[in-house]
C-alpha cells in the first residue's frame, strides 16, 4: 500500500479541504454526475490518485479493488501496459494537425469492420454522437420527432432527450414537444407512437439492453417497425458495444441498425465515442452527395491521434485475445458466487444481481421489497470497510484474478445486511445516504 508521502500528486491538505476546493470550484464537486458525493456514502474515498489494474489508490494510501472501472469505459485494466505504450508512441508524433492524420484513417476502418458499419465518425462522449444520430436522422428524413425508450435513461441532457429524467431545466418547451417515448419490451407502445404521429418520427433510439433481457421478438420488431414507418432505427451501444460481443449488441442479437454510436469500452478509458452507419444516412455528413449537407460532427479533439492509438490497441487486444468471451466468463463467476452468498446471507430476496455477465449491476431492497437507497448506501459502505469499492459489478478483464475475494467481501456485507433488515438500518449506517441519478434506475 502507498503511503500519503509515496502517492503521486499528494496534496498537503486533508481530506476535508480537498472535498471544500472541489465544490468551490466544481459544480457538484466532480466532472460526472455518478461521480458525485451524493452517489457514495461518506467513509469513501474523496479522491483516486492513481489505478493500476482493477485497483485504485486514494490520496491518502488506501488501496481499493474498485468495480465499474471508470463507468465502464476501462475494460483491460488501468494503465494496462500496452495501450500506454501505443499511446506514448503516438504523443511523440503530435496529438492534432490541420490535415486528417493516418491514424484516424486505420481506427475507423478497424471499428467499421469489427461492427460491420459502412462509416464512422469519431468525437469524445456519448452525448456528442447519440445528439448527432438524432440530427443526421432528422435532415436524412425529412422529420422532426423524435422516440427514445423511456426506460433506458441514456446518460445524456441534450435538447431532444427529456423524457427520461427529471433534469428538464434549460430545454425549452418548443424543444421537449420533439421528443416522445415507448417502453422497453412493448412493442405496442411504439406502434402507438407511430400512430400518434405518422409520417413525422425522425428516428427511434434504444439500448438494445440494460437490466432486462429483451422479450422475443421485441427488438427485431422496433427494426422492423422502424423500416415499415421509413423511420431510422439509432442503436445506443455505448454500454454493450465490446462487451455483448466485438461486434456490439447488433451483432449479438442479429439487428442491422441505420445508426449506432459507441465509446467507453472502446478506449480503455481514452476518451473516444464514435458514430457509426450506413453509407447513404452517414453519407449526408460528408461532401460526396448532392443534398444539403448536415453540420454532423466537427470536434476540434474529435480524433485526438494518442486516444486513437489507445482505441486502436485496445480493440486489437479484444479482437486477438478473446476478451469479450473471458469479461462474460469473469461476470459469470462473480454473478454465481454473490448469488449464492445471498442466499447463505438469507438476503436472496432482497439484494440481488442482474444483468449480462460482462455489464452486472445490482439491486437493493427493503424488508418490504422496495428498491431502497438506504440498503444500497449500507451494502456500499460495507464494501468500503472491506476495500472494495463497487457502484456496480462491472468487470475489467483485470479482475480475473480477484473473484474469490470480492465474493468473500459481498457475504461479509451481506451479513451485515441480513441484521439491518430485522432492525433496520440507522444503527449502521454511517452517515447520509445515497441518492439516484437517475429516475427508475437504482
Amino acid at each position: 500500500m502507498l503511503t500519503r508521502d509515496q502517492a503521486p500528486n499528494s496534496p498537503s491538505d486533508d481530506r476535508g479541504s480537498l472535498n471544500e476546493r472541489a465544490h468551490a470550484v466544481i459544480p457538484g464537486g466532480s466532472h460526472t454526475y455518478a461521480k458525485g458525493d451524493d452517489q457514495y456514502p461518506e467513509c469513501s474515498p474523496e479522491v483516486i490518485v492513481r489505478g493500476e489494474g482493477c485497483r485504485v489508490w486514494d490520496d491518502a494510501g488506501n488501496e481499493f479493488v474498485e468495480y465499474g472501472m471508470g463507468l465502464r469505459s476501462v475494460s483491460l485494466g488501468h494503465a494496462e501496459p500496452r495501450v500506454l505504450e501505443a499511446v506514448r508512441r503516438q504523443l511523440q508524433l503530435g496529438v492534432n494537425y490541420t490535415r486528417p492524420a493516418r491514424i484516424e484513417i486505420e481506427c475507423a476502418e478497424m471499428l467499421a469492420e469489427l461492427v460491420g458499419s459502412d462509416m464512422v465518425k469519431f468525437c469524445k462522449d456519448g452525448s456528442t454522437a447519440t445528439t448527432a444520430a438524432v440530427k443526421l436522422a432528422r435532415a436524412y428524413t425529412g422529420r422532426d420527432m423524435v422516440a427514445f425508450c423511456e426506460d433506458h435513461p441514456f446518460f445524456s441532457y441534450n435538447d431532444w432527450f427529456i423524457g427520461a429524467t427529471a433534469m428538464n431545466a434549460g430545454i425549452p418547451a418548443a424543444i421537449r414537444a420533439l421528443s416522445t417515448a415507448f417502453r422497453y419490451n412493448d412493442l405496442s407502445s411504439l406502434e402507438a407512437v407511430f400512430d400518434a404521429y405518422p409520417g413525422s418520427v425522425a428516428c427511434v433510439v434504444l439500448e438494445a439492453e440494460r437490466s432486462d433481457p429483451p422479450k422475443d421478438g421485441f427488438l427485431s420488431g422496433v427494426q422492423a417497425l422502424c423500416a415499415e414507418n421509413g423511420t431510422l432505427f439509432v442503436l445506443d451501444e455505448m454500454i454493450t458495444g465490446f462487451r455483448w460481443h466485438i461486434g456490439g449488441a447488433q451483432a449479438y442479437y442479429g439487428l442491422e441498425p441505420d445508426l449506432s454510436t459507441f465509446g467507453k469500452a472502446m478506449a480503455n478509458g481514452f476518451s473516444v465515442s464514435a458514430l457509426v452507419g450506413k453509407r447513404d444516412v452517414m453519407e449526408r455528413g460528408g461532401l460526396r452527395h448532392d443534398a444539403e449537407r448536415v453540420f454532423l460532427l466537427s470536434t476540434t479533439h474529435g480524433a485526438e491521434t494518442h486516444a486513437l492509438a489507445a482505441a486502436l490497441e485496445t480493440m486489437a487486444i479484444y479482437r486477438d485475445e478473446n476478451v469479450v468471451e473471458r469479461l462474460w466468463d469473469i461476470g459469470t463467476r462473480l454473478r454465481d458466487g454473490i448469488s449464492t452468498a445471498a442466499t447463505d446471507a438469507g438476503v436472496g430476496q432482497f439484494f440481488e444481481v442482474i444483468g449480462k455477465p460482462p455489464n452486472l449491476v445490482y439491486a437493493t431492497r427493503d424488508p418490504s421489497g422496495r428498491p431502497s437507497q438506504a440498503y444500497r448506501t449500507l451494502f456500499l459502505q460495507e464494501l468500503i470497510e472491506r476495500g472494495f469499492i463497487a457502484p456496480s459489478f462491472v468487470v475489467s478483464l483485470a479482475h480475473e484474478g480477484e473473484i474469490d475475494r470480492t465474493v468473500d467481501a459481498v457475504a461479509g456485507a451481506l451479513k451485515v445486511y441480513a441484521s439491518a433488515l430485522e432492525t433496520g438500518t440507522s444503527s449502521f449506517l454511517r452517515g447520509r445516504t445515497v441518492k439516484p441519478v437517475y429516475r427508475r434506475f437504482n
